[in-house]
């Protein structure tokens, strides 16, 4: 059974649980016996999302970047389940523009929210992880190896979590708590499909090379993370190539910025090149936050 099960007994934090990646991540924690707490801003997906799942999952409606919101979060998380000895800081938001062209307050939201938020799930929950040497899986991507020109809010916070990871893991080897960082590239969740509808994004990404311009079924992503977790294994790979992105890390800025000066050219003066603001359903509830617990 605990081959079948081998989350049996653990118990699960999932931030950005709403939808997308987090809410696939959640499914498959459960399918492995863990019970999960589901935290995100959009609580009528939380409900949705905790309601289908099988196995033993609750919800609360949360503000990553809310210090005391996330204490609190943290403290009825433990009284339901007892302390966890996973948490997979997932949440995030991603606008798109030219860093000139976009809103400061929405460049900043986004680095509040990936970078800030995931500081302050690590700050609730790490007194938990150390009670029961547990682990800590900060989700990063290919934004945290290489740039991506029109996202750079998204790509300086996540370069920056990746970093805040390594320093966790640093701190925290010695005290049993084991931190992991996930790398993945362009999943199937409503975030990028809302990327994609904007016309000089879309293009962008399409003159990458493959199969760093190709979009992933956010599932077996989510799958090939939660694996990571029964490993506690100190990085992921949600795509076997993302290890040589690690390998020519030192080279992707020059190739990205003549990749890119060409792809800007094309694009003058018909594609729209603003600032979009926070993309998809998740980014909206963003926006609109102010930094809640309900």
């Amino acid at each position: 059974m605990s081959q079948e099960l081998p989350l049996r007994g653990r118990t699960a934090v999932v931030t950005g649980a709403a939808r997308g990646l987090g809410a696939d991540m959640a499914r498959s924690l459960v399918r492995r016996g863990a019970g999960v707490a589901l935290l995100g801003l959009e609580e009528d997906e939380l409900e949705r999302v905790a309601a289908e799942l099988p196995g033993s999952a609750e919800y609360w409606p949360v503000d990553v970047t809310d210090e005391d919101a996330m204490d609190r979060a943290a403290a009825l998380v433990e009284r339901r389940f007892g302390p966890p000895s996973v948490v997979v800081a997932n949440a995030g938001v991603v606008a798109g523009g030219p860093f000139l062209d976009t809103d400061p307050a929405v460049w900043r939201r986004v680095v509040e929210v990936n970078l800030v938020g995931s500081a302050v799930t690590a700050r609730a929950f790490l007194p938990a992880l150390l009670r029961t040497r547990g682990y800590y899986l900060q989700v990063a991507s290919l934004a945290a190896i290489g740039p991506a020109p029109m996202l750079s809010a998204y790509c300086a916070s996540k370069s920056g979590a990746e970093t805040f990871a390594q320093v966790l893991r640093a701190e925290l080897a010695h005290r049993g708590v084991r931190v992991g960082i996930a790398y993945l590239s362009w999943a199937d969740t409503e975030m990028v499909r809302a990327s994609d509808r904007q016309e000089a994004m879309r293009e962008l990404r399409a003159h990458l090379p493959w199969p760093a311009s190709k979009t992933y079924d956010a599932a077996p992503v989510a799958d090939r993370l939660v694996r990571g977790v029964e490993r506690r294994a100190a990085t992921v790979y949600a795509q076997p190539w993302l290890r040589a992105g690690q390998v020519v890390r030192a080279c992707l800025p020059g190739i990205v910025t003549e990749g890119s000066r060409r792809a800007f050219l094309r694009l003058a003066g018909r594609a729209d090149l603003t600032g979009t603001g926070l993309l998809g359903a998740g980014g909206r509830a963003a926006e609109s936050s102010g930094g809640r617990f309900g």
